[in-house]
């Protein structure tokens, strides 16, 4: 049986330049940065939690970590001290499910505000890097319990310095 319609798949092989194929470059493009970058958050979030209970763990109370982590200590798995080791483990994926989406979100949206700004300007620059940056951090700062105004516009600054600062050195190093 000899049939001249393409087959066509979802995922692919790196071999054909990237890992989806939905049929439009800004979707490929945000579903691959969203994937990657939650993989990403979800190692980084269980690499938190081991080093602090490993800390915790090695002089008996939370008091030994240094204090200069005590301010991303409370982004920590509330629940993971469980009544059971499932509950416990019910919480670790739980959060690291929550924190996973926070980072492929931020990933996707910056990868496709990029992507659109090159096609809507025509270029690829250090702009278009400073303008996703910012939206992408003013977005993730919405996302806090307890945000404020200041919060916001903090983080929208810190996105487009370290966005551009990265467009800037891409190819320097």
């Amino acid at each position: 049986m000899n049939s001249n319609l393409e087959t066509r798949s979802l995922l692919h092989g790196f071999d054909k330049g990237g890992f989806f194929d939905l049929g439009h470059p800004l979707l490929n493009r945000i579903a691959e940065s969203f994937v990657k970058a939650a993989g990403i958050g979800a190692v980084q979030a269980v690499a938190r939690e081991a080093y602090f209970t490993a800390s915790e763990g090695a002089s008996g109370d939370s008091t030994s970590i240094p204090p200069e982590i005590t301010g991303p200590k409370k982004n920590r798995f509330p629940d993971l001290r469980g009544e059971t080791n499932r509950k416990s483990i019910e919480a670790l994926v739980k959060s690291t499910g929550k924190e996973s989406v926070q980072w492929g979100l931020a990933a996707g949206m910056y990868s496709g505000l990029t992507y659109g700004l090159k096609e809507a300007r025509g270029v690829h620059d250090w702009k278009n890097s400073a303008l996703a940056g910012a939206i992408t951090g003013a977005a993730l700062a919405l996302t806090l319990e307890d945000r404020s105004h200041e919060q916001v516009v903090q983080c929208a600054i810190t996105g487009a310095a370290i966005s551009s600062a990265a467009n800037l050195l891409t190819g320097i190093f």
